[in-house]
């Protein structure tokens, strides 16, 4: 399962330093207002999907797929991301 993740991030890290011509990944991670919408429409995709009780597997893959490349296109790094997590976690265990 995470493997699937970690797979995501190495194609968008891989994608952004050997640009594919013609790659959907490619204009989602050079075009930052591009992957702006994309994660907000997908998003809203998905809440909609869940209230209706329809496709909401399919919306979701769509989140994180759009949701890594956001992040990659704006620098975020998915091991501050976890460290920031791992943080809450352990935050919550103290509580």
């Amino acid at each position: 399962m995470l493997n699937t993740l970690e797979s995501l991030f190495n194609l968008a890290r891989d994608r952004k330093n050997n640009p594919v011509e013609g790659s959907y990944t490619n204009k989602l991670l050079s075009n930052k207002s591009l992957s702006k919408e994309k994660v907000l429409e997908e998003i809203n995709e998905l809440i909609e999907a869940v209230e209706k009780n329809s496709n909401k597997i399919h919306e979701a893959a769509d989140v994180f797929y759009h949701l890594i490349m956001y992040l990659e296109a704006n620098n975020v790094k998915i091991e501050e991301v976890m460290e920031e997590l791992n943080k809450r976690k352990n935050e919550l265990r103290q509580q």
